[in-house]
């Protein structure tokens, strides 16, 4: 039992990092697609705008599949379709057809982000321990390598289909080769899920809220910390790109450990904590006057964030049993509406107020994140993990 658990946490660490992969492939091309396409930066916002709600479909579609039939079937289809439909956005030529092939991709992509969180959870109650943080680092792994091979195929002269193409293959064959070591389960009568399904407890509603805030923060960090360093201290383009750096760099890092502090103190302390040393990140970066200070303030706001959000993933998993998928899919595709509207709250505030002053919103709701740690505590009548889920 030990190997084949051993051997299904390896496989998820392939379908998380195959996921941040791919994705990565798709912003590497970006620039490339936009400019084939023929169309400017407003466009293409309004565009990514259908990749965000393809996700959110998929997400709510997947969960309920997961319970159903069980994450060892719907992880690796997931996978599959997510690889095929990175295809289609890098072989766009108009504003339509990569209207399109942006639904599909996130479609694909809301699909495999729900499955593979739903057998981590699997296998983290195999554990007995909280394993969830390490998962989401070997995502933002994935996204680095994507990177570093989309650079270089770039360099090469490689079109965005050619790249795109081979990284779907790449992306079958991984999916291929981890998917028999997937841990199987019970599947579940139609009846049994959609029961479920339809009877959400408040506290998951309040967890996908919480996702919804702290996502929100980490869309801020993704799409303003560069524009921060740039416009209000005067920092050169290639200085103000470390803003970002420092922010992803050290969530990463804080995810890799994560788990280990989530198992010594649980999982209340690491959102509790986390949530307030994420808001003195932010007001320290906000508010200071010297570069060095606020890249500090954006990697000290990436180690707060670092172990909250997968935290949140594992409670609403282990809450039920026999609804983990469609409650991962609620916290989830809530949070994914997060990273969307984080970029676009902070933009029209800026017409009211300076960016620097903008960004203690977020701030503010890591702070209430915090304050609402304790929703993390087992309830008596949830699946709960022995050592990582004793509340402080």
């Amino acid at each position: 039992m030990q190997r084949s658990l051993r051997a299904a946490r390896l496989a998820t660490f392939v379908f998380f990092a195959l996921n941040g992969f791919l994705m990565g492939m798709w912003v590497v091309h970006i620039p490339v697609v936009e400019r084939r396409a023929g169309i400017e930066h407003p466009t293409l916002g309004w565009l990514l705008l259908l990749l965000g709600a393809g996700a959110f479909v998929g997400m709510r579609l997947v969960g309920p599949l997961a319970d159903r039939f069980g994450a060892r079937l719907v992880v690796p289809a997931s996978a599959a379709l997510c690889a095929v439909a990175v295809v289609p956005p890098g072989l766009a030529a108009n504003v339509w057809t990569l209207g399109v092939a942006l639904l599909v991709l996130g479609f694909g992509n809301g699909c495999l982000d729900v499955a593979m969180n739903a057998h981590a959870v699997q296998v983290e109650h195999g554990y007995r321990r909280s394993v969830m943080s390490a998962f989401h680092a070997t995502y933002s792994l994935g996204g680095v390598l994507a990177a570093l091979i989309g650079a270089r195929t770039l360099s090469w002269g490689w079109s965005p289909g050619t790249a795109l193409g081979v990284a779907a293959l790449l992306g079958l064959a991984c999916a291929a080769l981890a998917a028999p070591a997937l841990l199987r389960s019970e599947t579940k009568s139609p009846a049994v899920v959609s029961e479920t399904a339809q009877a959400t407890p408040r506290r998951i509603w309040l967890l996908a809220v919480l996702a919804l805030l702290l996502m929100l923060c980490e869309g801020v960090a993704n799409d303003w910390s560069a524009l921060h360093l740039r416009d209000v201290l005067a920092a050169p383009a290639a200085t103000a790109a470390l803003a970002y750096g420092a922010f992803a760099t050290a969530m990463t890092v804080g995810r890799l450990v994560a788990d280990r502090v989530a198992t010594r103190f649980g999982p209340v302390a690491v959102l509790r904590y986390g949530g307030g040393v994420a808001a003195l990140g932010m007001t320290a970066a906000a508010l200071s006057p010297w570069i060095p200070l606020a890249l500090i303030g954006w990697a000290v706001f990436g180690i707060g964030m670092s172990g909250s959000v997968p935290q949140l993933f594992s409670a609403a998993g282990h809450a039920d049993r026999n609804a983990a998928g469609a409650n991962v899919a609620r916290v989830a595709g809530l949070g994914y509406l997060g990273v969307l509207a984080g970029p676009a709250l902070i933009g029209p505030l800026t017409h009211l107020a300076p960016l620097n002053i903008t960004l203690l919103l977020p701030a503010a709701f890591c702070l209430v994140a915090a304050s609402a740690a304790k929703v993390l505590r087992p309830q008596h009548n949830s699946a709960t993990l022995r050592q990582s889920h004793s509340g402080v």
